[in-house]
C-alpha cells in the first residue's frame, strides 16, 4: 500500500508573478493555461496589484499584494534584508507552516536564483538532518524520459555527507514525480570503478553503498557524464560546481546541434528539399531537445516546497514549472523527503541519534 497517497483536496500554489526577465507578461498567461489544465488547482498570485488586475476575475485565484520586486541584478543582501515586502518573499511566506496549515502547498518563482535560495532558506529553514538545500532538475535521456540531477549550482563545495543527503532527497523527488518507490541512484564520477575519483567521491560512494545495504537507497554505483543522457539511472548526484557545468554544457550542445541542423538544411536547395521531407522528424527532434519542457527545478531540503523557473522562461516554460510544483505537492514530496531522511540517518555521518524520534517537519506538515 502506498504510504503517501496523492492529496485529494485542491493543491494550492503560490506564484511570484513579478520574478524573472518578463514578469506578469509571462507568468499570468502561464497561470491561466495551468488553471485550464488543472481544474483541482488553486493559485495565489503574488505581486504588484496594478500589474495583476486582469486576474481579479479568474476562478480559483486570489491576489496576494506585495509592494516590492527583487530584480535579476539585486544582490542577495538586498533581497534578504531590504526588500522585505517583495513578491518573492511574500510568495515563499505562503508555504511557511505556522500554528496551522500553510496558505500554499508549494511556491514557484522565476526570480534571481541566489536571492530565491537565500530568502527560502531564511524563511523556511532546512529539514533536520539536512545541512544544505540543493537544486534538482531534469535532463532528457535516450529513453524518451528524463534523468533527475542534483545539485545544479546551489553548493559549489560539498562533503561526502552532503552528497548522501542529496541522494536521499533526490530519491524522494523521483518517487513523488514518477511513482518509482526505489529509484536507482548514480554518483557522478570520472569512471565507474569504485577506486576512481577524489577522496570526497570515494567516501560518498562508501556512504551510498552503506545506505543501499540498509535498503534506504537503491545505489547503482558510479556513473559518468554520458550516463545522464543514456538514462542509466533515475537520479544522478554530484556537487553544485560539477552539476552546473554539466547542465550548461548540455544546453550548449543542444543549441549547437540545433544550429548545425538549421545551417545544413538551409545552406542549399538540396538541403531545403531534404528538410521538407524530414520535417516530421525534425519537429519531434526539436520537441525532445526543447529545454522549456524540462523547466522547473526543485529546491530540496527546505521545510516547504519551492520551485525555480528559468528567469528567461516564456509562458510555455513557466507553465511547466507550475506543473512540476503541482505534481510534487500533490504527491506529497515534503513527506517523502522527511521519511527518507529518517530512514537514512544511521548512514549519515554525524547523525543525531534522537532525530528519528523527534521528527523533522512541523506537526502541520507531517504525514497524516
Amino acid at each position: 500500500m502506498n504510504a503517501f497517497p496523492p492529496l485529494t483536496r485542491p493543491v494550492r500554489l503560490s506564484v511570484d508573478c513579478m520574478g524573472g526577465d518578463h514578469g506578469p507578461s509571462v507568468t499570468l498567461p502561464a497561470c491561466k493555461a495551468f488553471l485550464a489544465q488543472h481544474p483541482g488547482a488553486e493559485l495565489l498570485l503574488v505581486g504588484l496589484e496594478a500589474d495583476l488586475r486582469e486576474a481579479q476575475v479568474w476562478q480559483r485565484c486570489r491576489i496576494v499584494p506585495a509592494s516590492e520586486v527583487v530584480t535579476m541584478d539585486d544582490p542577495v543582501e538586498v533581497a534578504l534584508r531590504k526588500k522585505r515586502d517583495s513578491s518573492m518573499r511574500v510568495a515563499i511566506q505562503q508555504v511557511k507552516a505556522g500554528d496551522g496549515e500553510p496558505a500554499a502547498d508549494a511556491c514557484v518563482s522565476a526570480g534571481n536564483t541566489g536571492a530565491l535560495m537565500a530568502v527560502a532558506r531564511y524563511l523556511l529553514k532546512t529539514l533536520d538532518g539536512i545541512d544544505r538545500p540543493a537544486i534538482a532538475s531534469l535532463l532528457p535521456n535516450h529513453s524518451g524520459g528524463y534523468t533527475k540531477v542534483l545539485d545544479l549550482g546551489a553548493n559549489v563545495d560539498c562533503s561526502a555527507e552532503h552528497l548522501l543527503q542529496f541522494a536521499v532527497m533526490g530519491s524522494a523527488l523521483v518517487s513523488a514525480l514518477d511513482g518509482t518507490e526505489r529509484p536507482t541512484v548514480g554518483l557522478l564520477n570520472i569512471g565507474e570503478e569504485a577506486i576512481k575519483g577524489n577522496d570526497v567521491i570515494k567516501r560518498a560512494g562508501d556512504l551510498l553503498r552503506e545506505a543501499d545495504a540498509r535498503q534506504v537507497l537503491n545505489f547503482h554505483g558510479n556513473v559518468e557524464g554520458n550516463d545522464i543522457f543514456k538514462g542509466t539511472t533515475d537520479l544522478v548526484v554530484c556537487d553544485g560546481f560539477v552539476g552546473n557545468v554539466a547542465l550548461k554544457t548540455a544546453e550548449g550542445v543542444a543549441g549547437l546541434m540545433a544550429g548545425i541542423l538549421v545551417q545544413e538544411f538551409t545552406g542549399s536547395l538540396y538541403g531545403k528539399l531534404a528538410a521538407l521531407v524530414a520535417m516530421p522528424v525534425l519537429r519531434r527532434f526539436k520537441r525532445r531537445l526543447d529545454h522549456r519542457r524540462y523547466n522547473g527545478a526543485a529546491l530540496l531540503g527546505l521545510r516547504g516546497l519551492v520551485f525555480k523557473s528559468h528567469g528567461s522562461a516564456d509562458a510555455f516554460a513557466f507553465e511547466q514549472a507550475l506543473n512540476r510544483a503541482y505534481d510534487a505537492a500533490r504527491n506529497r514530496l515534503l513527506d517523502r523527503v522527511h521519511d527518507r531522511i529518517i530512514a537514512a540517518m544511521p548512514a549519515m555521518s554525524g547523525a543525531q541519534p534522537e532525530f528519528a524520534s523527534a521528527g523533522g517537519l512541523p506537526p502541520s506538515r507531517q504525514a497524516a
